[in-house]
């Protein structure tokens, strides 16, 4: 879960907004945009993570996202339960679901909204029949939280837009009596917008969200915004994931739930497009392709006997399952899956010296307060967690702030691409902390760049005097 350099700055923009009580409108950790505008749009998380940081360091921040990551995998059986799934089937999911949600198990803000995504889609299956006002106040109370916490927000309104599209499309289609539930869905997206708002930005965190999202030249340059490596390990895994969801909205219109068809195919259809949404139609349409699935499975006719034998064993086997597991109380455990987990983390908790210039670190500090380090952008998220701050960076992770036209300027030079060296001068840097396999660090070498640290993870070169 430290395998990312960005839970390094979250935790410093935490710990200066509680030194401060304010929040950052201008970038703090940069030299090559210093004082630029910059909205730190996940404010809430960082927060908590430097609240958590503070009380135990990064074996805590470890043990918290475990804590997050455990916490969707309990409530997405309950989603499973909720929408009328099987037990069974929701054991058979689990199997390609953990490890399509591992490609994004990471200590980042977004382990929030995954918790935030299963309730949003459990609110709008199990919605009351006649909210009443308090129903629609705690929406927008969770939609506040959430646009404080992380950018997927908009997934609030949207998902009760769909499932509003659905309760008007069926009566449109099948042979039902309409049951009003369109206005209901309609007052719940709303609700979430006007919750939304609440944020120190107010409409113009939506704004450069939107900005954000609608930038594909920026997005293009992202590698978890890019579509999944089916040829690498876990491929299969994700693979089966996908081919549930796809069946999975097909199964919904078998059972007459076009909100399920239209959630499954928007999310099927992103997670093919981005790596980072994969983790989302595990959670999401996994347990509606269960729910689907089981209620045609349940009331299929004109079968073989023996079939018809088999699928009611089955689908028996599994609600005995389920009402053993609520019997079980399994919530109880939570405090075994604590210990549990902070017992596995133990002490260890850090960024992996294999990745990130740990060992590098002390030369670094030893460079000049103002020294213009070129380092790469996961090297130079990790710079801002080691030295709280205060050396600041050419490029980190948030790549929102920095823009499509500087990253182009960075990856030109990381990858000495024909013009580099024009650009490279024109910023003036003394030092580069680069990977050793890195062609500008073969680059810098030739031009008369001399070492003065390697190990196996980076190289730290200085100018020419």
């Amino acid at each position: 879960m430290l395998a990312d350099s960005d839970t390094g700055w979250h935790i410093r923009n935490g710990e200066r907004i509680l030194a401060t009580g304010v929040l950052p409108h201008a970038d703090p950790f940069s030299w090559s945009r210093p004082g630029a505008p910059w909205t730190a749009w996940e404010w809430g998380a960082d927060v908590i993570m430097a609240v958590i940081y503070r009380a135990s360091g990064l074996a805590g921040i470890a043990w918290m996202f475990g804590l997050l990551i455990a916490a969707s995998v309990y409530f997405w059986f309950g989603l499973n339960r909720a929408v009328g799934g099987n037990f069974l089937v929701a054991g058979l999911f689990f199997g390609p679901m953990l490890p399509a949600t591992a490609v994004h198990w990471l200590a980042r803000p977004h382990i929030f909204s995954w918790l935030l995504l299963i309730g949003m889609v459990w609110l709008c299956e199990r919605v009351p029949r006649r909210p009443d006002w308090p129903f629609y106040a705690s929406v927008a109370i969770i939609a506040a939280v959430w646009a404080n916490v992380h950018a997927s927000f908009f997934f609030a309104p949207v998902i009760a837009l769909i499932y509003a599209a659905g309760a008007r499309m069926r009566p449109l289609i099948w042979n039902t009596r309409s049951e009003g539930r369109s206005r209901t869905y309609l007052l719940l997206a709303l609700a979430a917008c006007l919750g939304s708002l609440v944020n120190p930005n107010g409409w113009k965190l939506h704004q450069h969200v939107y900005s954000y999202l609608s930038d594909s030249g920026l997005l293009a340059r992202i590698t978890e915004y890019q579509s999944f490596d089916f040829h690498q390990s876990g491929g299969l895994q994700v693979m089966l994931v996908l081919f549930i969801c796809s069946a999975g909205a097909f199964a919904a219109l078998a059972a007459a739930r076009p909100e399920r068809f239209l959630l499954s195919v928007l999310l099927t259809a992103m997670a093919l497009q981005s790596t980072r949404a994969i983790p989302l139609a595990a959670l999401l349409v996994l347990p509606l392709a269960n729910g689907s699935v089981t209620e045609i499975l349940g009331r299929a006719r004109d079968l073989a006997p023996a079939l018809r034998h088999g699928l009611d064993a089955a689908l028996g086997y599994g609600d005995r399952l389920q009402s053993l597991d609520l019997r079980f109380h399994g919530f109880a455990l939570v405090p075994v899956a604590a210990i549990l987990i902070l017992r596995s983390i133990g002490s260890s908790a850090g960024f992996p010296a294999s990745q990130f210039p740990v060992s590098a670190a002390p030369t670094i500090a030893r460079l000049d307060p103002n020294a213009r380090i070129f380092a790469s952008d996961s090297f130079g998220g990790y710079l801002i967690y080691r030295f709280a701050g205060e050396r600041k960076v050419f490029v980190d992770g948030r790549s929102d702030f920095y823009g499509a036209d500087l990253l182009d300027r960075y990856v030109r030079m990381v990858e000495a691409r024909p013009g580099w060296r024009a650009e490279f001068d024109r910023w003036h840097f003394t030092h580069a902390l680069l990977q050793p396999e890195s062609p500008l660090t073969t680059a810098l070498a030739a031009g008369g760049w001399r070492e003065i640290y390697r190990d196996t993870t980076a190289v730290v070169l200085a100018g020419p005097s």
